[in-house]
């Protein structure tokens, strides 16, 4: 599929159990070459979204295509041109890294005079080389990750849909994991991934935001910036934030401070606020009455993170 043609397309799409609407009216589009994110908190629909996109779950309105093909009806045209990894991937323990991708080589229909090279070419995209004759029992998380993904690409999809890939895994392993995104998408893979880790949208090329089974923002992390935040973000440097932060949402509860949001920031605070200077005057003020010391504050550009809890708190 060529890059910027429309790879998959999802129009009007909702999933109903029972009396429950776990996804209303989805429609977003995917192009060829890109990473694109579903983020969402849990529950909010994401993997039910996907689970309907790789035909493991029947609509219960709306259409999907993806490259070209409805998915409805012709999903056996599809399948041996996506890859999919879900939440639990499903790896044989007792087989070492060689012998579970031998096991998907062979689900997937390969032949044994390509399996081998294919198996390796996945091995070494992942950085899985000395680790082979492994038991897949005994990778840490971040290498079976590795090994999931390398299952998902041995049969060289076009389209790759990630469901929470990243979910449990420590950072440094997950900074990995994208490295091997960005890999496979210069060769022209197309990525569907769902995430609910801020930092990871960050990378992603588009993304939509989902609540409640509803897309309330879609484009990419600059276009989401500039289109929903509509309130300026201070940052402010205390040494102690929990503190601070107690003593401002108690004055913001009594409507003694002009904000509409204050969260942790790693060790900062973020505060979001339509008129900043007189903001500022007043966290400062009681900040001195409650002898909390301010290293600084000031505006900053609002991360992903901002943006999806304004996004959150106006929906």
């Amino acid at each position: 599929m060529k890059a910027n043609s429309t790879t998959i397309l999802v129009n009007n799409l909702v999933k109903k159990f029972g009396d429950f609407t776990a996804v209303n009216q989805v429609s977003f589009e995917v192009l060829g070459g890109e990473i694109y994110g579903f983020l969402g908190p849990n529950g909010s629909g994401k993997t039910t979204t996907i689970r309907m996109m790789v035909g493991l779950l029947p609509p219960t309105g709306g259409d999907i295509e993806v490259l070209g093909i409805p998915v409805n009806g012709q999903i056996r045209d599809i399948l041996p041109r996506i890859g999919y990894m879900s939440q639990q991937f499903s790896l044989y323990s007792d087989l070492t890294v060689y012998q579970n991708l031998i096991f998907y080589g062979q689900a997937y229909g390969l032949a044994n005079t390509e399996m081998h090279k294919k198996i390796q070419d996945a091995i070494s995209l992942a950085g899985l080389e000395g680790y082979e004759q492994t038991p897949t029992k005994d990778l840490s998380g971040g290498w079976r990750q590795r090994l999931a993904l390398s299952a998902a690409i041995l049969h060289n999809p076009e389209v790759l849909f990630l469901d929470e890939p990243t979910a449990g895994v420590d950072p440094v392993s997950r900074r990995a994991f994208w490295d091997l995104l960005y890999n496979l998408v210069s060769e022209g893979i197309t990525v569907f991934i769902t995430t609910h880790y801020m930092d990871e949208a960050e990378h992603c090329h588009r993304l939509a935001f989902i609540q409640r089974g509803e897309i309330i923002a879609q484009g990419s992390p600059s276009e989401i910036k500039n289109q929903t935040m509509q309130e300026e973000v201070l940052e402010i440097n205390t040494p102690q934030p929990e503190k601070l932060l107690s003593v401002l949402q108690q004055k913001k509860a009594s409507e003694k401070i002009l904000f509409s949001e204050a969260e942790l920031y790693g060790s900062l605070i973020h505060v979001f606020t339509p008129q900043t200077k007189i903001t500022v005057r007043e966290i400062n003020n009681t900040a001195k009455d409650a002898g909390i010391k301010i290293v600084s504050i000031a505006v900053v550009d609002p991360t992903l993170e901002d943006v999806f809890i304004a996004c959150m708190r106006e929906n």
